[in-house]
């Protein structure tokens, strides 16, 4: 008898960036590509007011599960409105089984363009909204670990995901402790990654969670190098299709059987995420 295909769930995809690239019919391909490869399940996070329906809407229509908020490089243009629209929103949809988490939320100290002030506060007012309505968060967290773990310590939420994680084994091992699982994704899958790839290998099993961050954060088989944009090749995007590959990598890194891991991945996005748990029981 042949063995049934792991259920993969990939916990971070923009599914909602395809229609920009290629309108809905390309968003709902590659999500039923996804399916076909053994995701059964993706967590779409908005990241500004303008997509909050795009991603409920989409979740809705694939039997997925969204997160609400506002992304720290969408608060340059964001303010008290946003602010008031996330919370009228989460409001409206607080009896949404698929509305799972606030997010994508953080602080991200890689563009040096934002406005410190601004982030801080709507990373803040962010956090508040999910204690209000007692929802775990999906946090950015770009070359900014230690400013949001401040945050989550001044500010304690019901745990979550710290998406993309690129912090170092003291600062995970923080996150875990404040009730996070860590995202790994295609980061993961580049040799030269060595600090994401010995944290994905080492890290306590029940600490993981996978990703693809879609169209974003592409594995190396994607990866399009400056040379090759240069000479006239698109640059790459991501796909959840891509997620079972990303994870046998994640897998054999920790020298374990891919199934294993995402049976094991599966239980720790439930546990983040309580929602989603009720979502697949």
């Amino acid at each position: 008898m042949m063995a049934a295909m792991p259920a993969w769930i990939d916990t971070h995809v923009h599914l909602d960036e395809f229609i920009h690239h290629g309108g809905a019919a390309h968003a709902n391909a590659e999500r039923e590509r996804a399916a076909q490869a053994g995701v059964a399940h993706c967590v779409l996070p908005a990241v500004e007011r303008a997509n909050f329906d795009a991603v409920r809407e989409l979740a809705h229509r694939h039997g997925d599960s969204y997160a609400l908020g506002i992304h720290p490089l969408f608060t340059r243009n964001a303010g008290d409105d946003d602010l008031q629209a996330l919370a009228d929103e989460l409001a409206q949809r607080a009896d949404d089984p698929r509305l799972v988490a606030i997010g994508e939320i953080g602080l991200d100290y890689f563009d040096k363009t934002l406005d410190d002030a601004r982030q801080q506060r709507l990373w803040r007012e962010q956090l508040r909204l999910a204690r209000t309505h007692d929802l775990p968060v999906i946090v950015h967290s770009r070359r900014s670990v230690d400013q949001v773990l401040k945050g989550l310590r001044e500010l304690p939420v019901r745990g979550g995901i710290a998406h993309a994680f690129n912090g170092s084994e003291q600062q995970a091992r923080m996150l875990i402790d404040l009730g996070f699982k860590l995202g790994f994704g295609g980061a993961a899958t580049f040799e030269r990654a060595h600090q994401i790839r010995r944290l994905a290998a080492s890290l306590p099993l029940d600490a993981l969670v996978l990703e693809t961050d879609a169209p974003d954060i592409p594995p190396h088989w994607l990866y399009v190098t400056a040379a090759e944009r240069e000479a006239g090749a698109p640059p790459a995007r991501n796909s959840p299709a891509e997620l079972p590959r990303i994870g046998a990598v994640i897998a054999e890194l920790r020298g374990m059987p891919a199934d294993e891991l995402a049976a094991a991945c599966r239980a720790n996005a439930c546990a983040a995420l309580p929602r989603l748990g009720a979502l697949l029981a």
